[in-house]
Order: structure tokens, then sequence, then C-alpha cells
């Protein structure tokens, strides 16, 4: 378990686990919102269509009630997911100054099932995900349970905060204008190695502080692996396809983590490289 307190440092968390899936009310989903939360959820392996009929979906799911005691004041989990983001943030606000640029802050929301968001809807099996509309990273902790049972991925909390780092990624990739409307998979492909590669930078910024344990990164490594699209293709489909890829094989996408995290240099991340790799 790394040791997350020693980061003082604390992001803007939004705490709904304790209001359940619930009915989603209905929004305002764009051509531009959609496009961006299809381009920028978590996992690969699947076609854009596939990922749209799970947001519509949303909608659709029956209510459930959780007990809302279980998640009053800070608990442990919006604790840690709180210095995470909080972490983030500190370097990328360090990065923008050196550039001569603002840092905005980016919202995360911790929810259960399915809940509203900026782009029409948040839902767990869509999987964590970056809305650009408003500026928020949507995240269901218990899809770290579909990592482990159905991906094989090790999990673990470090594998949770690449996994947080990954969607801010997403985030400086709004505010440095590098989201498009629409996009080839080629160009999906480079925008989730990017980000991968600025999770990487993360870790970088934090691993001299005493936070991770030895050999701790090493479960950041794991799930990365587990989100290739050629390993949840296989697992998921019983083949792959290449050509539908729109997030990167394993091997692209550990190599881009591994270029943040050994260099520490922004430009290292630059985004026509990490397709190469």
């Amino acid at each position: 378990m790394a040791l997350w307190d020693k980061i003082h440092s604390r992001g803007n968390i939004e705490d709904r686990r304790a209001m359940g899936p619930g009915t989603i009310l209905g929004g305002s989903l764009g051509l531009t919102g959609l496009v961006v939360v299809l381009l920028l959820n978590f996992l690969g392996g699947g076609d854009v269509g596939d990922v749209l009929m799970e947001l519509q979906n949303v909608q659709m799911q029956p209510a459930q009630s959780y007990n809302a005691e279980d998640f009053e004041g800070q608990d442990r989990y919006e604790v840690f997911a709180g210095a995470v983001l909080g972490s983030a943030n500190d370097m990328w606000a360090n990065a923008f100054v050196q550039s001569n640029l603002i840092y905005s802050e980016p919202r995360l929301v911790l929810f259960r099932g399915a809940t509203n968001s900026g782009c029409g809807g948040a839902d767990s099996r869509v999987g964590p995900h970056y809305c650009a509309l408003d500026q928020t990273i949507y995240l269901d902790e218990t899809f770290f349970d579909e990592l482990k049972t159905r991906l094989g991925a090790e999990g673990g909390d470090v594998a949770e905060a690449y996994v947080i780092a990954h969607e801010v990624g997403h985030h400086i990739q709004y505010q440095l204008g590098g989201l498009q409307e629409t996009v080839s998979n080629l160009e999906s492909v480079q925008l989730e190695l990017q980000a991968d590669c600025f999770a990487g930078l993360w870790a970088y910024s934090i691993k001299d502080l005493g936070i991770l344990e030895q050999g701790e990164i090493r479960e950041a490594i794991d799930v990365v692996a587990a989100v290739g699209d050629d390993r949840i293709q296989v697992k998921v489909e019983g083949s792959m396809n290449p050509e539908s890829w729109t997030h990167g094989s394993s091997e692209q996408r550990v190599a881009a983590f591994n270029r943040g995290y050994e260099s520490g240099r922004v430009m290292q991340c630059d985004i026509y490289e990490q397709s190469r790799y």
C-alpha cells in the first residue's frame, strides 16, 4: 500500500456513491460531447457503436439503493482519490507555469452504477472516462473489480492511481486544444498513448517522495498492459482486429507509460511519437 498521506494537496472530488445508479435524467448530449466521451473512455478493444449503445442504455438502468451511511464524510477511498488528483494537479500546474499557461483543475466524480454527466450520462460499463463538456472525470470504483476478474489485472492502489492520472491526461489534452470532434482510429490511439505517457510523468513526479514502496510501480504497469486493445479483444472476443483498435496494444501502452515514467519530460510524450511504440 502506497503512502498517499504524504501528499497534502487534494483535488476537487464529488462523491455520489451513496446515490446508487438510479435513473439518469435527460441531458443535452450534443455531437461534440458524445464524441469526446466515446473517445476518452478508459477501455479500448471495441467499436465506437458498442460504446454508444452503452451510453444509450444508461437511461434504462434500474433504481438501486446503497447505504448512505457508508459514504458519510470522507472515507479512505475518497481521500486516496483526492490525493492522487491533487498530486497530478500540482505537477501540471507547475508544467503550465513554465510554459506561461494557466492550468484549470478538473473535477473527479465518484459514483456507482450510473450518474448524470455533462455529456449526458456516465455508466460503469463504459469505464472511467473524461467528459470535456464539464471538464470532469467519472470513476466507478467497482470498475477495478472488473479489471481483475475479467481482464486478469493484478489490481492495487497504484494501479487505480494510474487510471486517475491517465484521465487527467485527457484533461490536459483538452486544455491544450488536442481533442477534436471527430478522429480516426489512429488519432484515437495517439491520444490514448499520450495520456498513458502523461500518467507516467505523474508517476515520475512522485517516485522520489517516499510514497511508492519498492516495486509498487509494477501494479500500474500491469494494469496498463491489461487494458491494451489486443489483450481485451482476445479475452472478450477470442480474436484480434488491429484495424478497430482505438487505444493501442498492450506493448504500445506500456512503452508509452514508461517513456513518461523514465524520462520525466513532457516533450517525451509527443503525440505523434507515441503511435510508433
